[in-house]
C-alpha cells in the first residue's frame, strides 16, 4: 500500500507482527520541495533582538566585571555567527545520517560531563554545569538535550514501526533507565533541576506522541514528581527558593532580591517601555540580567507593547514547528520536530514564568534571545534539523490516530468515507505551499479546498 511515493511501513506505520525484523529500514521521505522560511526569518527575528537587548546593555554589564564596553554583544555576536553555521550544517546533514548522530552525541556529552566535575567551581557558579578550557566554557546539558532528543526519536519510531511502543522490555525499560540517569546526573551531581525538567518534558512529550497510554504516562509523572519533591526536600537553596517563590516579597534583600527585582523591571516597563538605553535594573540591580533574566530586562525596556510583540513572535514559531510535525513525512522525523518544539517552548515558558512569578527561579535561559553561546548553538542546530523536514512535508495533515499500532493516514473518499487509498485530500486540512502533493496532476482547488 503506498502513500504517495512514500510506503506506509518507510513512514512508520507497522503490523502487530512479532516475527524477527531487519533493522530500521532506509528513510523515504518522498519529493524534496520548498521549505518553511517563516522557521528563518522568525529565528532571525529572535536572534536579532536577543543582540539589540545584549548590545543595549552591554556598557551596564561591563562596569561591574571590568570588561570593554562592547565584551558582551561581541561574544554575543560570535555565538550568533557560530549558531548560524549550526543552523546550516543540520540543515544538510542526510537524515538517514541524523538516526545515528545521537550516538557521537552521547558520547560527547558523556565526555563533557565528566570533564565538569572535575573542573574547578567558579564561585560566581557554584555548581559543576560548565565546561572551561582556557577562555572558552559550555554547559555540558545542552548537548544532552539534542543526543536525548535524537536518541529517543530513533528508539521510538522503530518501535512504532515494530508496534512495540507499549513493550515492557524494548521501549519502557530504556526509557526508564534513561530518566533515572537524567535525574541523577543532571538534576543531582550538576544541581541542574531546571534542564532536567526540561529533558524530561522532551521525552514526555515525544512518548506521548509516540503512542504510549495515558495510564503509563501518568504514572511516570508521579515517579518523577516525587523523585523532584525529594530533590527539593533534601537542598537547603531548593528548599529556600520554593519559600521565595511562594512569598518572593517577605524577603527582597535576601533569597527573594532577584525575584523582587525582576517583578520591578517588569513592572517598570509600562505601556511603551524606558527606552533601550534608560534601563535602570541592568545597572547590578537585577542578577543575571543577560541571561535568565533577559525577558525582565527586555520588559523594562520595550514594555508591554513590546513583550506582545515577543510572545507573538514566540507563539508564530511554535506554531510552525506544530506544522511541520503535523506534515511530517515519518515517525522519525514527526518526533525529532514534536521533541524540539517541547524542548523550546517549554525552556520559554519556565524563562518567562519565572520573571512575572508565576514559576520560581530556574537558571533557564530565554531561547535564542538570552546571553550565553551554548544554547543559541545547540538551539539553533535542532531547529536547523526541523528546516530540513520542513522540505518534505506533506501537503496537507493527515488524520492519525495516537495508540493504534497500524497509526495510518486516513483520507475522505468522495463519498464521504475513509480509505488509506484514496487521493482526496478533502481531509487534510489546509494547504502548506510548496509542500509535496502525491497526485501532481491535481493541484488545482476544489470546492473542497
Amino acid at each position: 500500500m503506498q502513500y504517495g511515493s512514500r510506503s506506509v511501513r518507510a513512514a512508520g506505520y507497522a503490523s502487530t507482527s512479532r516475527q524477527p525484523v531487519a533493522p530500521a529500514q532506509p528513510l523515504e521521505l518522498g519529493r524534496k520541495h520548498r521549505p518553511d522560511y517563516w522557521l528563518v526569518i522568525l529565528t532571525l527575528m529572535m536572534l536579532s533582538i536577543g543582540l539589540i537587548v545584549v548590545y543595549s546593555i552591554s556598557p551596564a554589564l561591563s562596569q561591574s566585571t571590568n570588561t570593554t564596553p562592547l565584551h558582551y554583544v561581541s561574544k554575543q555576536g560570535v555565538a550568533i555567527a557560530i549558531s548560524i553555521l549550526a543552523f546550516i550544517v543540520m540543515a544538510k546533514v542526510p537524515l538517514e545520517l541524523v538516526r545515528k548522530l545521537y550516538i557521537p552525541l552521547l558520547a560527547l556529552a558523556g565526555i563533557a560531563t565528566l570533564i565538569a566535575l572535575v573542573t574547578p567551581i567558579n564561585p560566581l557558579y557554584p555548581a559543576h554545569r560548565w565546561v572551561r578550557l582556557g577562555g572558552i566554557s559550555f554547559q555540558s546539558v545542552e548537548v544532552l538535550k539534542l543526543a536525548m532528543l535524537l536518541w529517543l526519536a530513533a528508539l521510538l519510531s522503530e518501535r512504532m514501526r515494530l508496534g512495540k511502543v507499549t513493550d515492557m522490555t524494548e521501549t519502557l525499560k530504556p526509557v526508564a533507565i534513561a530518566l533515572v540517569l537524567v535525574g541523577v546526573v543532571v538534576g543531582g551531581i550538576q544541581s541542574d533541576l531546571g534542564s532536567a525538567g526540561v529533558i524530561v518534558a522532551i521525552m514526555g512529550t515525544m512518548v506521548f506522541v509516540a503512542g504510549m497510554p495515558m495510564g503509563r504516562i501518568l504514572a511516570g509523572v508521579a515517579v518523577i514528581a516525587i523523585g523532584g519533591a525529594l530533590l527539593v526536600a533534601s537542598t537547603p537553596y531548593r528548599r529556600e527558593r520554593l519559600q521565595t517563590y511562594l512569598n518572593p516579597e517577605q524577603d527582597c534583600q535576601a533569597a527573594g532580591y532577584q525575584a523582587c527585582q525582576a517583578l520591578i523591571a517588569v513592572g517598570s516597563g509600562g505601556m511603551v517601555g524606558l527606552g533601550l538605553g534608560r534601563s535602570v535594573q541592568a545597572y547590578g540591580y537585577l542578577p543575571e540580567a543577560a541571561n535568565d533574566s533577559i525577558f525582565a530586562i527586555y520588559a523594562e525596556k520595550f514594555g508591554f507593547i513590546g513583550v506582545t510583540v515577543l510572545l507573538g513572535i514566540l507563539v508564530a514559531f511554535f506554531s510552525r514547528l506544530k506544522t511541520i510535525a503535523e506534515r511530517a513525512p515519518d515517525n522519525f522525523t514527526r518526533l525529532i520536530t514534536v521533541g524540539v518544539l517541547a524542548w523550546l517552548s517549554v525552556q520559554a515558558c519556565i524563562n518567562i514564568g519565572a520573571m512575572i512569578g508565576l514559576l520560581p527561579l530556574k537558571g533557564i535561559t530565554l531561547p535564542f534571545i538570552s546571553y550565553g553561546g551554548t544554547s543559541v548553538v545547540f538551539a539553533a542546530a535542532a531547529v536547523g534539523l526541523v528546516f530540513q523536514i520542513s522540505h518534505y512535508t506533506a501537503l496537507r495533515a493527515p488524520a492519525y490516530e495516537r495508540g493504534g499500532p497500524e497509526r495510518q493516514p486516513q483520507r475522505l473518499t468522495n463519498g464521504g468515507k475513509y480509505s488509506a487509498n484514496s487521493q482526496d485530500d478533502s481531509a487534510y486540512g489546509r494547504r502548506q505551499r510548496g509542500a509535496y502533493h502525491p497526485n501532481p496532476g491535481s493541484r488545482k482547488r476544489t470546492k473542497t479546498d
